[in-house]
């Protein structure tokens, strides 16, 4: 018999819609039960592609007894943190001030006014590994708000306290100097593991972030060896089994500190940064590895995770059939059946034994010692090795998929797209992106107010900080991907709605609910640049952007507000300060100001872009028309074609030089500029 969840949109709340646990979804219903009986809430939280939020389904949400005695003694919640980042974000810091850690499934105790008063992440279904067992945690906590309620409510009201005060923003005036990205660097390096590339050891994250910072830094200073950091990570990870080397895309961490083994899920976010990142590397160093692999990725999410209506699907899962990766490992027996007389050279290459590397089977990697970009009849073989590897793979069962479509990760996506159409010179990208972008204003901003999620024709939930910044920041690209001043003008209506939503000027803040948003026990404002880029850093780096596109200085005044608020962070954790101190280069810098003049499509025009987009300038703002220019948008003012020939302008702070119709002149202006 169903439960309450299977009136829910979310694939994860769907996958709970048939536990004997009487789930309720987040909302007044189960608010209002839970201070009618007295009863404490179980607030569990994961996500769809979340290897152990199944493993605890199979183990203890579908085990009749445990979901006996959360009925009795609690009102159960489930929540989609996906859907939902303010509770995730909550109710996480509650779990790290309780336990030191935090992770998913995540399980929160709370008082009927919402109070966090105990929890923890997986639980197993008995005392195990020093972990207390399921049934025995349920008995204990359901024990103490029985028999000690006061003393409950009290703890879990000073920590309420606690993670208010912590949540509020501190003044700060301090000047916003280079000493700031200079102690940044140097941080970085210590951390940087200089023989596997990436940070640190064990497990170890791809933090595109960050890289882009250092390539940022590389621009600016010329450090040869952080350039070599950039560089040394992006070739392990290419050639690791993070990355999918048959269908393109990246896991979504590896296990190991090599990049060999992942953790399979695949995650729209973490590819959508990373094809910006291995695209900004191609521009930087011109080296065809990079774009291979953004072609690759982006040919991944436009096969296996693009809706018929444009949009882009949140993750795939890391099982298959319930058994984690099987449907991307390989064993020696079948790599020789499927490609017969060239199989010892592509297991050879791949590191395919009859032994297997990882649990008696093969995930694919380039071999230690094999080129990453081979040449001749070797890369012949491997192209129709991998392609018939693929069709293969195509005949098991896929792992699932969240086919929902989130606002903000739908922004990353599209924003990656829509620049490798102008790098890249690419039609195909150009008209997926435009799809898309036309699909979210129309789905998820039906009436104004930018929604969150989307699935299945019904879109839902307030819109987030990060939703709105994602979403424009992916619009500007779309912008200077076909010079459509609708995208621009979208663009700056949803970043006054933002800074109305989400802008507190006496704290300097961005918070990330909006000031409509159902009131929680603290409002939500996270400043950490994590697996994605915090909503208020890339808010920041838009606002920065629109304010020379618009010659709007409160853009700029309220940009410049917030990056001092987090001076501390970006010097002292830069890897929680990535995109922000991406946000911060750009403040610092002159950023070029360009305009381009002259019909998208024509031959002319586009051998300008390339001399633009041949080149790394992650400090300039790009705007263009198709030869009538718009006077509304300041740059474009008084901008016109030279004797009908395609022109370009390169200006800064709207002063510009003399206009050029060549692209080797708009190089010479653009190395002067640089």
């Amino acid at each position: 018999m169903a439960n309450r969840l299977a009136q829910e949109s979310s694939p994860y709340l769907l996958q709970h819609a048939h536990n004997p646990v009487d789930w309720y979804p987040w909302g007044p219903e189960a608010l209002e039960r839970a201070g009618a009986e007295d009863k404490p809430i179980l607030l569990s939280i994961g996500y769809s592609a979340c290897h152990w939020c199944h493993v605890m389904e199979r183990e203890s949400f579908e085990d009749e007894e445990t979901a006996r005695v959360m009925n009795e003694n609690f009102v159960n919640i489930k929540v989609d943190r996906e859907e939902r980042p303010d509770l995730d974000g909550i109710y996480m810091q509650a779990v790290q001030a309780m336990t030191g850690s935090g992770g998913w499934p995540m399980t929160v105790f709370l008082t009927p006014e919402g109070d966090p008063f105990y929890g923890g992440t997986y639980f197993p279904p008995e005392d195990r590994h020093g972990m207390p067992g399921f049934p025995r945690v349920l008995g204990a906590v359901a024990e103490a708000y029985r028999e000690r309620k006061a003393n409950v409510q009290e703890a879990g009201q000073k920590l309420s306290l606690q993670l208010r005060e912590v949540s509020q923003a501190p003044a700060a005036q301090d000047p916003l100097t280079q000493d700031i990205l200079h102690e940044a660097q140097r941080a970085l390096v210590v951390r940087f593991d200089w023989t596997n590339g990436g940070f640190g050891q064990a497990p170890k994250f791809p933090q595109p972030m960050t890289l882009e910072f250092l390539l940022r830094y590389y621009k600016r200073t010329g450090h040869a060896q952080t350039l070599e950091m950039v560089e040394l990570t992006l070739e392990k990870m290419a050639g690791g089994g993070i990355y999918d080397q048959l269908g393109g895309g990246f896991h979504r961490y590896s296990t190991d500190e090599r990049w060999l083994t992942p953790h399979f899920e695949k995650m729209l976010y973490d590819n959508a940064l990373l094809v910006r990142l291995y695209l900004h590397a191609y521009q930087a160093t011109g080296k065809p590895l990079y774009r291979r692999i953004v072609e690759e990725t982006l040919g991944y999410l436009l096969r296996e995770m693009t809706s018929p209506e444009g949009g882009f699907y949140s993750s795939q899962d890391a099982d298959s059939e319930g058994v984690e990766g099987k449907s991307f490992v390989w064993s020696r027996e079948e790599v020789d059946t499927a490609l017969g007389e060239g199989a010892e050279a592509f297991a050879r290459y791949f590191d395919v034994s009859s032994t297997g590397n990882w649990e008696g089977h093969n995930i694919l990697n380039v071999k230690e010692g094999e080129p990453l970009e081979p040449e001749g009849q070797l890369a012949e073989l491997l192209k129709r090795g991998k392609e018939k590897l693929l069709r293969l793979r195509g005949e098991r069962i896929p792992p699932g998929r969240d086919d929902k479509i989130l606002a903000a990760w739908n922004g990353l996506a599209l924003a990656g797209l829509a620049e490798a159409a102008c790098v890249l010179d690419r039609e195909d990208y150009r008209q997926a992106a435009e799809k898309a972008a036309a699909f979210l204003l129309a789905k998820l901003r039906p009436q104004g107010r930018l929604l969150r999620t989307y699935r299945e024709g019904q879109a839902k939930l307030l819109g987030y900080l990060e939703d709105y910044s994602f979403l424009i920041d992916a619009l500007l690209v779309m912008h200077e991907a076909t010079f459509e001043v609708r995208w621009l003008q979208e663009a700056r209506d949803l970043a006054n709605e933002m800074l109305r939503l989400f802008w507190e000027p006496a704290e300097s803040a961005f918070y990330d609910t909006g000031t409509d948003h159902e009131q929680l026990i603290l409002r939500p404002r996270d400043v950490m640049d994590n697996a994605t880029p915090c909503g208020a850093s890339v808010a920041v780096d838009v606002l920065l952007r629109l304010a020379i596109l618009c010659d709007d200085a409160s853009y700029n005044e309220a940009a410049a507000a917030a990056l001092r608020q987090v001076q501390l962070l970006m010097s002292k954790q830069p890897s929680a300060g990535g995109h922000w101190l991406c946000a911060l280069d750009f403040y610092l810098s002159s950023p070029i100001e360009l305009a381009i003049i002259g019909p998208r499509e024509e031959s002319a025009t586009r051998e300008l872009l390339a001399a633009v987009y041949g080149r790394f300038l992650p400090n300039k703002v790009l705007t263009g028309a198709d030869g009538s220019a718009d006077g509304e948008w300041p740059l474009l003012q008084g901008k016109a074609m030279l004797e009908r020939r395609p022109t370009a302008y390169v200006c800064e702070r709207y002063a510009c030089k003399e206009p050029v119709a060549t692209p080797e002149a708009l190089t010479q202006q653009l190395e002067a500029a640089g």
